[in-house]
């Protein structure tokens, strides 16, 4: 069997690890001609370095993506003749240059210039951490972070997912669509028990994020992870519209429920609203 051949078999034998990385779009879902498949290849190479593979053999990419050794090797060839991989030996490792594809994104928007001073406050204020998130599909995505105490088993960080069901910015965002999106999202989600406390019924879920929307802010009592306090308001533009959402994340050893509500909604809020106007005066 030729080189090339070995490559496909390979390739053909992995295709239900290649939805993990990189899934396979329906003919539906593919735009026509303008649907770039080596590009979108190249992405999930680069999605398949993580925390648990830093650093990967030319076998562990094909694997994790799908790609056949062949696909996979000239996609890393061509990331590393333009910096954004490196070798050692038999191991290829993202380049700090990778973070220039997230913060051109960070960049682009003002909102995150102007929120991180107001979350640098908030947090020394509170003597909590505050973190800021948007809503990407139905997850939320970390876009600032003012760390305190560590209170949770994972860390997280600019670019770090939750689920948005669970966490109280994830309500906040999800509050802010209509029913229809709303109830597409949560389709879509797979709605795990996280820890007793966890909401799983689209019900309750749907009259907790109602309630949010009424009330204006979200708090989630050690649904996301035991012991994981969160409270969360929105901050919005010119127009009103929600476009992200900002919190304050306490132990419940120190501060219970309502105890976090007492002490941190007001001041949450006031820095929610600090940065909404800041983004409606820029325009």
């Amino acid at each position: 069997m030729t080189d090339d051949s070995a490559d496909v078999a390979h390739g053909a034998d992995l295709s239900r690890t290649r939805q993990q990385v990189a899934p396979d779009l329906t003919r539906e879902d593919r735009p026509g001609d303008t649907y770039v498949q080596s590009f979108a290849r190249g992405l999930s190479v680069i999605r398949s370095f993580n925390a648990e593979r830093p650093a990967q053999t030319l076998t562990d990419v094909a694997e994790a993506t799908g790609l056949t050794r062949a696909g996979a090797r000239r996609i890393l060839l061509t990331l590393h003749t333009l910096g954004y991989v490196e070798t050692e030996g038999r191991l290829f490792r993202l380049t700090p240059k990778i973070l220039e594809l997230g913060f051109t994104f960070l960049t682009s928007l003002p909102f995150w210039n102007l929120a991180e001073p107001v979350l640098e406050q908030l947090s020394a204020r509170v003597q909590e951490s505050a973190s800021a998130a948007v809503l990407d599909g139905h997850e939320i995505v970390y876009v600032l972070r003012v760390p305190m105490q560590k209170i949770m088993t994972i860390n997280l960080s600019i670019g770090s997912r939750l689920p948005a069901y669970c966490s109280s910015m994830g309500r906040v965002l999800l509050s802010a669509l209509d029913d229809e999106e709303l109830d597409a999202r949560l389709a879509a989600t797979t709605l795990t028990q996280r820890t007793p406390r966890t909401k799983t019924e689209p019900a309750a879920l749907k009259a907790e994020i109602a309630q949010v929307r009424d009330q204006g802010w979200s708090l989630v009592d050690q649904e996301l992870e035991a012991g994981l306090i969160s409270i969360s308001a929105p901050i919005r533009n010119r127009q009103g519209r929600v476009i992200a959402a900002m919190n304050i994340s306490g132990n419940a050893q120190r501060k219970n429920a309502q105890q976090m509500i007492d002490t941190y909604l007001a001041p949450l809020r006031d820095a929610a609203a600090s940065v909404s106007r800041l983004v409606a005066q820029r325009g």
